[in-house]
């Protein structure tokens, strides 16, 4: 309430978050998180396997290097910017959320900033030094010492970023005592964080043999021998990431539960759940059936393009399990604090006897009139719809009612349907927050809404919404 509002109506707020954090975690994940630890172990491997009168094995060494070259690059520039990018997009977006999450976890942020940095010199030095690496014996040593480094550096991000991501979903007891403690210690964490590990382990995996396919000579017996040791790697990760997820299912909150069929599908798609989730599982079947066949018979030719299935199948695993994350915590942003147009849950009955208007530091109306109506109606859409809907682009509130009132063409909306229906809309649609707003506000809201679907074009106002 105490922030302008960012609304992009064709694509909608939510959407622009989800590009952007799911391209990063898919990035940090796989390439980062998961990939280092597996670079560093193949350049162990090529250390091990020397001899006497080298310091490498130069087939493993070169492997290594070049995995890793694929994961510098990426995760420097794509990922990087992603990463970014989600902070800009959310404290655009959603500045209300992001700056209760920067209270609760201000120490929590600042120890993964400064690990974040270190990570960031790491991989500087562990990719630039590795030609240095080859000198010595004790060189080499110290290398793979440094790509450890880096993986424990990796992962110690992510573990932090995972309670903040599990506090949004359940808050446990901070609600009663807002202490960091048991905002960081909450139930979802431990069971995430024991899932997204060995998840991102698994997609390296998939990406590793992928690549290895590629950089080495079709049909080798090294070629048989180093996708043996990275399916060894899938195979040892796969129960651990069904094991984490099962966990990790148990610990959500039975009302969010109840969303995953929805946060699979979305509202249009529900008949897909069944669908996707077959897709789910039959990701994790490719991988061990991909992984078992080369690692259980390294010699049977396989074609390139069947190694890119475990790749494609853990990318939309992964995806998928964002999107769901995302979307099973609703009605609320930060679980039963603050409901997911950002407004804290405490402050409804405020809100009700007043009006959200009158609190809203930068809408141009304050109270609702016959002469401002449509403008209020306009505000009041801002401030409780915006941040899911849209007017006429991607999840539009005018098509939302059109299609729950099977309207036929030309047929116009009922202001006392749509009064009633939102005035109640929690019990309907248990995933949406409750109106937040009084009666002639809601009175407002629907004339507006009937104002878009007769006229086509919202009420412009460049103090409160950016189009």
């Amino acid at each position: 309430m105490d922030f302008p509002i960012f609304h992009l109506d064709f694509m909608g707020d939510r959407l622009l978050i989800a590009i952007i954090a799911v391209l990063h975690v898919l990035i940090n994940h796989g390439l980062a998180v998961g990939f280092i630890p597996l670079v560093t172990w193949i350049e162990y491997l090529g250390f091990k396997k020397g001899g006497k009168n080298a310091i490498v094995n130069n087939e493993w060494d070169q492997l290594a290097h070049r995995l890793m070259t694929v994961a510098f690059i990426i995760t420097t520039t794509i990922g990087a910017m992603t990463g970014v990018g989600i902070w800009f997009a959310s404290s655009l977006v959603n500045p209300a959320s992001i700056g209760s999450l920067i209270r609760v976890f201000y120490g929590a942020w600042f120890v993964e900033w400064t690990v974040f940095v270190t990570e960031v010199v790491l991989i500087l030095l562990y990719y630039l030094s590795w030609k240095r690496s080859l000198v010595s014996i004790e060189a080499k040593a110290k290398h793979i010492k440094l790509g450890a480094a880096l993986s424990i550096f990796s992962w110690i991000t992510m573990s932090i970023i995972v309670s903040i991501l599990g506090f949004m979903m359940d808050t446990g007891s901070w609600v009663e005592n807002k202490t960091f403690i048991a905002g960081f210690t909450n139930p979802i964490y431990i069971p995430q964080l024991a899932f997204r590990t060995p998840l991102a382990a698994l997609m390296a995996g998939a990406i590793g043999l992928f690549l290895t396919k590629l950089f080495t000579k079709n049909g080798s017996s090294f070629q048989q021998d180093s996708s043996k040791k990275i399916a060894l790697w899938m195979l040892l990760m796969l129960p651990f990431t069904l094991a984490g997820a099962l966990a990790y299912y148990f610990k959500i909150p039975e009302l969010m539960i109840g969303n995953l069929p929805v946060a699979v599908g979305t509202m249009d798609f529900q008949s897909w759940y069944d669908l996707l989730v077959k897709f789910i599982i039959g990701a994790l079947t490719t991988v061990l059936l991909i992984a078992g066949t080369v690692y259980f018979k390294p010699k049977l030719k396989i074609p390139t393009i069947v190694y890119i299935l475990p790749v494609i199948g853990m990318l939309g695993f992964a995806g998928i399990f964002e999107r769901i994350r995302e979307f099973i915590r609703k009605p609320y942003v930060i679980g039963n604090y603050m409901y997911s147009n950002t407004l804290r849950k405490e402050d409804y009955p405020l809100f009700k006897r007043d009006g959200v208007l009158a609190h809203a530091t930068y809408s141009p109306v304050k109270e609702v009139t016959e002469d401002n109506k449509l403008l209020a109606g306009e505000q009041v859409f801002m401030l409780s719809c915006s941040r899911c809907h849209t007017t006429h682009g991607i999840n539009s509130v005018v098509d939302k009612f059109e299609n729950m009132y099977s309207l036929k063409a030309g047929e116009k909306l009922n202001g006392d349907l749509m009064k009633n229906y939102i005035k109640h809309i929690e019990n309907a649609r248990y995933f949406m927050p409750p109106f937040p707003g009084n009666e002639a506000e809601l009175d407002a809201l629907v004339e507006y809404i009937k104002h878009l679907q007769e006229d086509g074009t919202p009420i412009d106002n460049p103090v409160t919404s950016m189009r």
